[in-house]
């Protein structure tokens, strides 16, 4: 289910920081490296469990690849915690 996986890849304060930085807009592995107290790679490790999860889109520019938010896959997540909002029945 991807929204396990979206919790998942949301629980590490690395990937959370990746995501704030991509909400600001699109971004290179580089840019974002630059940020983190990680590797590249690591942050390359990062970027691959948010696309598996659908939280991020890569789109290959040049010999680069730029990282964006999916709005899909949070919308898939909103709606899923919507959920949770509506009143139960009985209450």
């Amino acid at each position: 289910m991807i929204f396990s996986d979206a919790f998942v890849a949301i629980a590490d304060p690395n990937r959370r920081y990746l995501l704030e930085e991509l909400r600001r807009g699109p971004k290179t592995v580089n840019e974002l490296a630059a940020g983190l107290p990680v590797s590249r790679p690591a942050v390359s490790q990062h970027l691959k469990v948010l696309l598996d999860a659908g939280l991020v889109n890569a789109k290959a520019k040049g010999t680069r690849r730029v990282y964006t938010v999916s709005t899909a896959g949070f919308l898939r997540l909103n709606i899923w915690l919507d959920q949770f909002w509506e009143t139960a029945p009985g209450e």
